[in-house]
Protein backbone atom coordinates (compact mmCIF):
# COMPACT_ATOMS: atom_id res chain seq x y z
CA UNK A 1 0.00 0.00 0.00
CA UNK A 2 2.79 2.46 0.60
CA UNK A 3 4.11 1.80 -3.03
CA UNK A 4 0.96 2.96 -3.92
CA UNK A 5 0.78 6.23 -2.29
CA UNK A 6 4.35 6.92 -3.06
CA UNK A 7 3.00 6.03 -7.45
CA UNK A 8 -0.24 8.44 -6.38
CA UNK A 9 2.47 11.29 -5.28
CA UNK A 10 5.30 10.84 -7.76
CA UNK A 11 1.69 11.47 -10.67
CA UNK A 12 0.31 14.37 -8.71
CA UNK A 13 3.88 15.88 -8.63
CA UNK A 14 4.57 15.33 -12.04
CA UNK A 15 1.29 16.75 -13.08
CA UNK A 16 1.74 19.78 -10.42
CA UNK A 17 5.44 20.75 -12.54
CA UNK A 18 3.56 20.50 -15.92
CA UNK A 19 0.69 22.54 -14.39
CA UNK A 20 3.10 25.03 -13.33
CA UNK A 21 5.15 25.11 -16.25
CA UNK A 22 1.93 26.28 -18.06
CA UNK A 23 1.64 29.08 -15.29
CA UNK A 24 5.18 30.24 -15.83
CA UNK A 25 4.62 30.64 -19.67
CA UNK A 26 1.92 32.48 -19.14
CA UNK A 27 3.81 35.09 -16.86
CA UNK A 28 6.04 35.01 -19.48
CA UNK A 29 3.65 36.18 -21.91
CA UNK A 30 1.84 38.28 -19.95
CA UNK A 31 5.44 40.34 -18.73
CA UNK A 32 5.73 40.71 -22.46
CA UNK A 33 2.31 41.87 -23.78
CA UNK A 34 2.46 44.87 -21.22
CA UNK A 35 5.47 45.79 -22.11
CA UNK A 36 4.35 46.12 -25.44
CA UNK A 37 1.17 48.06 -23.94
CA UNK A 38 3.54 50.01 -22.16
CA UNK A 39 5.27 50.80 -25.57
CA UNK A 40 2.57 52.38 -26.51
CA UNK A 41 1.18 54.28 -23.40
CA UNK A 42 4.86 56.26 -23.93
CA UNK A 43 3.62 57.19 -27.54
CA UNK A 44 0.71 58.16 -26.11
CA UNK A 45 2.33 60.46 -22.96
CA UNK A 46 4.41 61.73 -26.18
CA UNK A 47 1.92 63.17 -27.97
CA UNK A 48 -0.02 64.36 -25.02
CA UNK A 49 3.14 66.27 -23.63
CA UNK A 50 4.18 67.50 -27.00
CA UNK A 51 0.44 69.04 -28.06
CA UNK A 52 -0.08 70.20 -23.69
CA UNK A 53 -2.96 67.33 -23.11
CA UNK A 54 -3.28 66.00 -20.14
CA UNK A 55 -1.88 63.38 -18.31
CA UNK A 56 -4.95 61.63 -17.58
CA UNK A 57 -8.27 61.03 -19.04
CA UNK A 58 -10.94 60.01 -16.70
CA UNK A 59 -13.43 59.89 -19.41
CA UNK A 60 -11.58 57.31 -21.46
CA UNK A 61 -10.77 55.41 -18.40
CA UNK A 62 -14.28 55.33 -17.37
CA UNK A 63 -15.06 53.46 -20.57
CA UNK A 64 -12.08 51.33 -20.28
CA UNK A 65 -13.46 49.87 -16.37
CA UNK A 66 -16.86 49.33 -17.99
CA UNK A 67 -15.28 47.44 -21.23
CA UNK A 68 -12.86 45.71 -18.86
CA UNK A 69 -15.46 44.86 -16.30
CA UNK A 70 -17.59 43.04 -18.89
CA UNK A 71 -14.63 41.27 -20.41
CA UNK A 72 -14.07 39.84 -17.08
CA UNK A 73 -17.68 38.41 -16.49
CA UNK A 74 -17.45 37.05 -19.86
CA UNK A 75 -14.07 35.05 -19.66
CA UNK A 76 -15.07 33.84 -15.40
CA UNK A 77 -12.58 36.53 -13.93
CA UNK A 78 -13.77 38.88 -10.77
CA UNK A 79 -14.30 42.10 -12.40
CA UNK A 80 -13.26 43.63 -9.87
CA UNK A 81 -10.04 41.74 -9.94
CA UNK A 82 -9.87 43.18 -13.47
CA UNK A 83 -10.47 46.70 -12.31
CA UNK A 84 -8.16 47.03 -9.95
CA UNK A 85 -5.55 45.58 -11.94
CA UNK A 86 -6.65 48.40 -14.69
CA UNK A 87 -6.37 51.07 -12.03
CA UNK A 88 -2.87 49.77 -11.16
CA UNK A 89 -1.93 49.94 -14.70
CA UNK A 90 -3.53 53.54 -15.42
CA UNK A 91 -1.51 54.58 -11.95
CA UNK A 92 1.52 54.00 -13.74
CA UNK A 93 1.03 54.94 -17.03
CA UNK A 94 -0.36 58.63 -15.55
CA UNK A 95 2.68 58.86 -13.77
CA UNK A 96 4.94 58.34 -17.14
CA UNK A 97 2.73 60.49 -18.67
CA UNK A 98 3.57 63.45 -16.11
CA UNK A 99 7.37 62.86 -16.07
CA UNK A 100 7.07 63.23 -19.59
CA UNK A 101 4.88 66.46 -19.08
CA UNK A 102 6.98 67.88 -16.80
CA UNK A 103 10.08 67.93 -19.12
CA UNK A 104 8.57 68.63 -22.42
CA UNK A 105 8.24 65.15 -23.96
CA UNK A 106 11.97 64.78 -23.86
CA UNK A 107 12.32 61.79 -22.53
CA UNK A 108 13.28 59.25 -19.48
CA UNK A 109 11.39 61.48 -16.38
CA UNK A 110 11.89 64.17 -13.55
Amino acid sequence: MTDGSIDERDAAMSELLGIRSSIDNIDAALIHLLAERFKFTQQVGRLKAEHGLPPSDPDRERRQIARLRALAVDAHLDPAFAEKWFNFVVAEVIQHHEELAGNGGAGDGL
